[in-house]
């Protein structure tokens, strides 16, 4: 079957279609709403099973599969462009300190102990999984469909193997329900033991986080309009920048795969790359002030939603059955890493509010930071801990080493360099857990004692609520 752009254009409005239903359902369906399923999600599961692996009623074609790593090429080359915020590292270190060193921890720790534990277990017990198999786990749960796209389109070219693209969007689609049920359930633990500091039950999130529609008073513009709509529409032009280094991505793998040296560079981190010197050039041309970074980020979140669905939707059902087995015992090992470092790592460094920022890092490191953020807002509705501005400043340098991550270890992993991988990955994160209790101390207290600064933001906040009240 020949496959030519309306091929494409009609998989893209097929889910575009399935993804207003799954708006519609998560704005009507309370059991969804109390589940907080993304409806990238849902649009995702909704055309697995009307694709023609179940039902056979939608006509996607043959390659939707291949659309998330396109689709991540596109998110990766978004990355840096427009971005205009500096930070010192010094200034990082000492203002969010054991924010930066446990999320990464968290995150190097996540990759490690899938690829020495699992890695030790599929060698010993499956000789007849590919060797890389550990690293697809970590990359679905620390970097949701993106990552698993991005590290099992690197697996597919610099080792050959076909299925670790749809392993990959397999473990990104778990990951997701590990976060949601497996952090509503350590939620309800924790406000029984009295962990939370803002909660003394399951908090209730507003109308818009729940339905994901947002009501008329509260609703903000997206971003600004920086050139003139009679030259050139705002929103085209902000696109177009993203997909010249898209373009700029792609033409490099190319050039680079044309010079014969045997290996393959990753297309999404060439993107990247792309999009940073895109930024530079903009910067030389004085037109950054004409690129908002918020538009930008929608841009890419945009193309998120799309990598999701066609991401669960493209999964090979049979391919999944065929590793079944492995990927169970993967899923069990990500999740006891999740649940160690919530209640071993980040009860006894953490600084303050160490389950509210907890639960945040144990939603990120196993269904994206989007889940981290809901699961915070149900212990944190007003985001009073300090959680998420602490990890927006400390991320500006994960984000660089979380990059090279990716950009590196597969390849690495690919060459055979599984165990080693991961001892050297878990030693680095033992490092930083040990470099934060000698800065900041490791504490013995009860879960539910107060730690420095908690009783005067806990005091500020009643403050406020009876202001309300007597007004």
């Amino acid at each position: 079957m020949n496959f030519g752009p309306y091929d494409m254009l009609m998989d893209f409005a097929l889910m575009s279609l399935l993804l207003f239903i799954a708006q519609y359902l998560r704005a009507k369906v309370k059991i969804i709403q109390r589940l907080y399923f993304p409806s990238s999600l849902i649009a995702g599961f909704l055309g697995l099973f009307l694709s023609d692996q179940f039902l056979g009623v939608l006509p996607f074609s043959e390659n939707i599969a291949s659309y998330a790593y396109l689709l991540v090429v596109v998110l990766f080359a978004s990355l840096f462009i427009g971005r205009k915020q500096k930070a010192k590292f010094k200034q990082v270190v000492d203002k969010v300190g054991d924010t930066f060193t446990l999320n990464l921890a968290a995150e190097l720790g996540g990759f490690g102990t899938a690829l020495l534990f699992g890695g030790f277990i599929i060698s010993r017990f499956f000789p007849g999984v590919p060797e890389a198999f550990p690293i697809l786990q970590p990359a679905g749960f620390v970097g949701g469909h993106g990552y698993a796209a991005a590290i099992g389109g690197t697996l597919e070219d610099v080792a050959g193997w076909s299925e670790a693209l749809t392993i990959g969007q397999t473990f990104a689609t778990i990951g997701i329900l590990v976060g949601i049920f497996g952090g509503l359930a350590l939620i309800n633990y924790a406000t029984r033991a009295k962990a939370t500091k803002f909660i003394t039950t399951m908090a209730e999130l507003p109308d818009s986080m729940r339905t994901g529609l947002v009501s008329a008073e509260d609703q903000q513009s997206m971003g600004k309009s920086t050139v003139n709509p009679m030259s050139i529409d705002p929103l085209g032009w902000h696109l177009l920048l993203v997909l010249i280094a898209t373009a700029g991505g792609y033409y490099a793998y190319e050039a680079w795969a044309s010079l014969g040296f045997g290996f393959n560079l990753p297309m999404m981190c060439l993107s990247m790359l792309a999009g940073v010197v895109l930024q530079f050039a903009l910067n030389i041309f004085k037109l950054q002030e004409y690129v908002d970074r918020d538009v930008i980020v929608r841009i890419g979140s945009t193309a998120t939603d799309y990598l999701v669905g066609f991401g669960v939707a493209g999964i090979n059902v049979a391919i999944v059955a065929e590793y079944i087995t492995p990927i169970i015992i993967m899923t069990i090992i990500g999740l006891l890493w999740g649940v160690f470092f919530l209640f071993i790592c980040s009860r006894k460094l953490f600084q303050n509010f160490w389950f509210e920022r907890g639960i945040f890092v144990y939603g990120w490191t196993t269904g994206i930071v989007a889940m981290g953020i809901t699961l915070l807002r149900v212990v944190d509705p007003e985001f009073r801990s300090g959680t998420l501005e602490d990890y927006g400043m400390a991320y500006v340098f994960i984000s660089i080493i979380e990059l090279s991550l990716i950009s590196v270890l597969p390849v690495y992993v690919a060459q055979g360099n599984v165990l080693l991988a991961g001892l050297v990955l878990i030693l680095i994160a033992i490092g930083l857990l040990v470099i934060t209790a000698l800065k900041y101390g490791w504490k013995s207290d009860s879960m539910d004692a107060l730690r420095p600064g908690e009783a005067e933001v806990i005091a500020a906040m009643e403050a406020e609520m009876g202001e309300e009240i007597s007004s």
